[in-house]
């Protein structure tokens, strides 16, 4: 049997869905794999930063239309990529054990954020990074910056920017670990929902592609991503409002910690539950709603007035 699969251009998702495609076939050794690739908006329009195109899903929808018009019979994605709003025709049938959800720093002379020089240029895509930045740094020049992992690896090396914040998971994934200058710890820079792990995606009522997939799922990443991103769609969070979110599930037991960043970059709101993996749901709304009780939805009103509605 053959199966196809889809996925982004970019080297980094091609990278991400061969090495996923390599521990599916342990699992499925009868089953081959043939990769379709699949160019999404994100694609297309990369010269915008992320936070200001009027559009969901922006690295996901047109591999969600071919798995529906059934040009492919799964698909390989970033998991912080897909809308947290369950999409009527597809749903994700495996979540891969997770690789490191940190953020990293990739600096010029190999300096660390708190010995960058006033005025330095850090380059992200990522409202949440930049929230963070200021926060840490208010004194830095925070620049948007688009482009795949190895261009904006470029940029980092060019006197285009001072430095470059990226998700670990992809320089992991890339073989590129050696270019981190600094990773920076959770309770610090808290991650985006679900970073750093993969959405296997299937077409729903495809009961035998589902139950193949499911022979990879990773019951305590799946608890995990499901509490953070739960919080995030209670808070009715996107691209535009900097969230950060935890999930950290050991055997049974899983916690959760939910920040967010306010516009004047001198405040942050933070909450914090504990459960278990069955209750994931569960501590993303309770989380929420503590953040909600200290003012999120002020913040987020903020956030928007400045970048615009979603």
């Amino acid at each position: 049997m053959i199966l196809t699969v889809g996925t982004r251009g970019s080297k980094l998702a091609l990278t991400q869905t061969e090495k996923f495609l390599q521990e599916l076939k342990i699992a499925c050794p009868d089953v081959d794999f043939k990769i379709e690739v699949i160019k999404t908006l994100g694609d297309t329009e990369n010269t915008k930063p992320l936070f200001t195109i009027d559009s969901q899903g922006i690295f996901e929808k047109e591999i969600d239309q071919a798995l529906v018009k059934g040009e492919v019979d799964f698909a390989v994605s970033s998991l912080k990529d897909v809308p947290t709003v369950e999409s009527p025709d597809t749903v994700v049938a495996a979540v891969p054990k997770r690789a490191s959800p940190h953020d990293v720093l990739i600096s010029k002379n190999n300096l660390p954020l708190k010995s960058l020089p006033k005025g330095a240029l850090i380059g992200t895509g990522s409202l949440r990074r930049l929230a963070q930045v200021k926060f840490l740094r208010p004194d830095l020049e925070v620049v948007p910056i688009r482009g795949n992992l190895d261009t904006r690896i470029r940029k980092a090396k060019s006197e285009e920017v001072d430095g470059i914040i990226v998700a670990e998971a992809g320089l992991q994934r890339m073989e590129l670990e050696n270019l981190i200058t600094e990773r920076f710890p959770l309770d610090q820079f808290p991650s985006a929902p679900a970073q750093g792990a993969l959405a296997i995606v299937a077409k729903k009522g495809d009961s035998d592609t589902i139950k193949l997939l499911q022979k990879v799922e990773h019951r305590q990443t799946r608890a995990e991503v499901t509490a953070e991103r739960t919080l995030m769609l209670q808070l009715e969070g996107g691209c535009r409002v900097p969230i950060g979110a935890v999930g950290k599930a050991h055997e049974d037991a899983l916690s959760l910690q939910g920040v967010m960043f306010a516009l004047d970059g001198k405040n942050r709101i933070a909450a914090f539950a504990e459960g278990t993996i069955n209750e994931a749901e569960e501590l993303g709304k309770k989380v929420a709603e503590n953040l909600l009780s200290q003012g999120a939805k002020q913040i987020e009103e903020e956030w928007r007035e400045k970048y615009g509605p979603w």
